[in-house]
């Protein structure tokens, strides 16, 4: 995929973020400052846009995110070496297989998880003991049949256990109470020596944040967190 197929491709702006990460001497490195880049950008409600009767093309802009896309660019910059790699590191991170169809896309976000640590670009990160079993009939998406799904989340009364197993740069996705929908919201992780702090693109903000991840628990309800951490791998295209 060259930034001729990707809507909204710009290589002068990639390549400056991609020019500021270089030489950083891990993946985790790369995600905090390319997640600190995008800061203040705006909110933007269903970039992706699309459905099941409409041709599907692969959006790579950098002019502003919902959550998803958010911590989606941020990977697929992190992992890239060459501003031409991010529309082929968004279309692996964000589609079934690669292939840019809406049915492909990956709407749920635990499907989205369980798809990246099949590729080896994440994995879970669920200390034996803390995550609690959910149950959801995935049912909020209109052109998708009903889908049932079991995953694993940490209540968020044991983040003080969990916080110790955190890293700079995880991704953590928020699960939802609700019977027909798994999460709710994700962003990036970066600790500080004042506490663990998250990077998401907030619509209550119509921007790109960064807060304390103790605010944003206390304001929102939720069945837990999951996190996965990017697995480290040099830049480059993607095999």
């Amino acid at each position: 995929m060259t930034e001729r197929g990707a809507r909204g491709f710009s290589v002068r702006k990639t390549r400056l973020l991609l020019w500021a990460a270089a030489g950083l001497p891990s993946l985790g490195a790369r995600v905090e400052l390319l997640s600190g880049l995008l800061l203040g950008l705006p909110y933007r409600a269903e970039p992706l846009g699309g459905g099941p009767d409409a041709r599907e093309v692969l959006d790579a802009s950098l002019d502003g995110f919902d959550c998803v896309t958010y911590v989606e660019t941020v990977l697929a910059l992190s992992r890239s070496a060459r501003a031409e790699d991010l529309a082929s590191w968004l279309r692996r991170v964000r589609y079934d297989g690669g292939r840019v169809e809406w049915r492909h896309r990956h709407h749920y976000m635990t499907g989205w998880l369980r798809a990246n640590a099949r590729a080896g670009l994440v994995r879970s990160v669920a200390p034996r003991g803390l995550a609690a079993s959910r149950e959801r009939l995935l049912d909020c998406v209109p052109g998708l049949p009903p889908r049932r799904v079991r995953f694993s989340c940490v209540p968020k009364a044991r983040l003080p256990r969990l916080a110790r197993h955190l890293a700079t740069g995880d991704v953590v996705l928020f699960a939802s109470t609700r019977r027909h929908l798994d999460v709710f919201h994700c962003g990036i992780l970066v600790g500080t020596e004042g506490g663990w702090r998250l990077r998401h693109a907030a619509r209550s903000r119509g921007s790109v944040v960064e807060q304390e991840l103790d605010d944003f628990l206390r304001a929102n309800r939720m069945a837990g967190l999951v996190v996965a951490r990017p697995v480290d791998a040099p830049p480059g295209a993607p095999a």
